[in-house]
Order: structure tokens, then C-alpha cells, then sequence
């Protein structure tokens, strides 16, 4: 299929604190409709995400607890082989039901090149912070893509669209998944945002873990950085907040033992050498920049 879920990954009142927060840092009410329909103040500069209800929260505490629970680091530990993995520092998604002037149509994309060969291997994510129907606005993919992707392209024009397969002849399937759910896919998975066409909206958020990269320094630096100063990444598909709320306003999340490990503030190697100067920050945030996501959200 290309992707697998892991049930119950989260406990439901760490779900409804992300809940929470991410309706008090929209502004809207989730019993108020009329609240729910905001033209973001910045344009997205993946054009497909416009629209699709991206929500450009990174440091809350809420995330940050989601992202350090063990449970979570087995599942991707157990994709990787290996625990010393690095989180990815992502957002939340708030995609409302359409609605005359606020009309979502969906999307299918890769986040990857698939021009390149061989055909880079990454995951992503998303933990489903509502039960998300069919119609509901969630998850769609074009199942068993990343199985027969090399034969496809093979058949596809020379200057076909990387990033946007064509999708006739493809079947895609929304995938519904209930609050608590984390749904882990392979990058090579044709994916994306189906259309609300429920009455509720659905709300997740986006996370991913890969192999740290306790070598670079520049990386690591920049994450830590980011977590500290409450900092978006930097790239087209994250414009951030106007506000700048998070770095004004936020506070810095508490760390576990095991989320110290994930952010790279702490070494899974014992032996790498590397350590945290303060003094060379900026120095190394350059360098750095857009490093904090493996994978983007979609």
C-alpha cells in the first residue's frame, strides 16, 4: 500500500491539548462556523497547499509532547532499524468543510524528486487529531504507488511533472483514520489533502523521524535554535506566521531524556563528536536553514 498505521499512538488528552491549542492560536471557535473560514495572511509557496488549511504552528508544548512519546519513536525506530532518529520539527493541518468562497478542490503530489534514480527513500507522517471520515477533508493517496513507481514513470513523457503524477489511470483512495492514529507513509507514495465535503473539520498534525545527523553540526545547531527561539523552518512550503506568535509569545517546550535525543540537543552517539556552543549559533544558521523537516507536510 505504501503506508501503514499505528493505532491509539497517542493518549486522547494529549490529542485535545493539541486540539486546543492549535483553535486558540487560529483565533476561531470550534463551535462558531462562521469562524472557522480565514485567507491566510501569506501565500504558501507550494501552490497546492493553498487553501488546504496548513496551520503554521511548530513549538507548542502540546507538539512537542506528541512528538517525544515513546510509542511514536518505536513506530519509526521499527521503519528505520535503528533508534537514533531525529524528529522532525512540523506543523498542524485545520481543514474546514468547503464552503461557497472557501472551495478546496485536493491535491496529489510527491514531496521528493522523481526524477532521480535511484528513487529516494524517506516517511512522513500525520497523527489524526479527529475521526477523520472519507469526506472529512484527510488523507488520500494513490495505494501501492511506490511498489510499481519506477515501471510508471517509464511510461510517462520525458517532461512530465516530478512533483505532480497525472493521474489517469491511477485509482486514489482516501484513507480514514480515527483521533489518536498515526499514519506513516513511504515518500514515494503519490499523497496529499482530499476536500472536505462533511460538515466537520478535520484537524491532525504533521511529524516524521529519520536517521539523526549527529554530524552535522550545522543541522543540528539550526534545530536546536529553532526549538529554543520557537523558529519555523524556512522554505516554500512554509511561509509561517505574520505574527511571528510563537517566538513573541510561546514558551520553550520541556524536554524528556528521549526528546533531548530526538531534537539533537543531547548525542545518541557517545562518540560523535559534536557539542552545543551557543556562541556559534548564528554563525551556523545558514548553513542550516530548512534542515529541521525531513519530509514535508502534505
Amino acid at each position: 500500500m505504501g503506508y501503514v498505521i499505528v493505532r491509539e499512538a497517542a493518549p486522547p488528552e494529549m490529542i485535545q491539548a493539541v486540539v486546543d491549542a492549535i483553535w486558540a492560536f487560529q483565533q476561531m471557535a470550534p463551535a462558531n462556523s462562521d469562524t472557522w473560514y480565514r485567507h491566510p495572511e501569506r501565500k504558501n509557496g507550494m501552490i497546492e497547499l493553498n487553501g488546504s488549511g496548513m496551520v503554521e504552528m511548530y513549538h507548542h508544548p502540546a507538539l512537542w509532547a506528541i512528538r517525544q512519546l515513546p510509542r511514536i519513536h518505536g513506530a519509526f525506530a521499527d521503519i528505520w532499524n535503528t533508534e537514533k532518529l531525529w524528529t522532525s520539527i512540523d506543523r498542524c493541518n485545520l481543514n474546514p468543510p468547503n464552503r461557497p468562497g472557501f472551495e478546496f478542490a485536493g491535491f496529489i503530489h510527491w514531496d521528493i524528486d522523481t526524477r532521480l534514480d535511484p528513487l529516494p527513500f524517506d516517511v512522513q507522517g500525520i497523527l489524526s487529531l479527529t475521526d477523520t471520515a472519507p469526506s472529512q477533508g484527510g488523507f488520500q493517496c494513490v495505494p501501492g504507488m511506490p511498489k510499481r513507481l519506477p515501471e510508471w514513470i517509464k511510461t510517462q513523457p520525458k517532461d512530465r511533472d516530478p512533483h505532480k503524477p497525472d493521474l489517469t489511470g491511477l485509482t486514489v483512495e482516501t484513507v480514514p483514520i480515527n483521533a489518536g492514529d498515526l499514519l506513516i507513509w513511504n515518500s514515494q507514495l503519490a499523497h496529499g489533502v482530499s476536500p472536505n465535503t462533511s460538515d466537520q473539520p478535520r484537524l491532525a498534525q504533521y511529524m516524521s523521524m529519520s536517521p539523526a545527523q549527529e554530524q552535522n553540526e550545522a543541522a543540528r545547531q539550526w534545530r536546536i535554535d529553532a526549538w529554543l527561539h520557537r523558529k519555523a523552518p524556512e522554505g516554500n512550503p512554509f511561509p509561517g506566521d505574520p505574527r511571528n506568535w510563537e517566538r513573541e509569545h510561546g514558551t520553550t517546550s520541556a524536554l524528556t531524556p528521549l526528546g533531548r535525543k530526538l531534537l539533537g540537543l543531547d548525542l545518541w552517539d557517545a562518540h560523535t563528536d559534536a557539542k552545543v556552543n551557543s556562541g556559534d549559533m548564528e554563525l551556523n544558521q545558514a548553513a542550516g536553514r530548512g534542515r529541521g523537516t525531513p519530509g514535508f507536510s502534505s
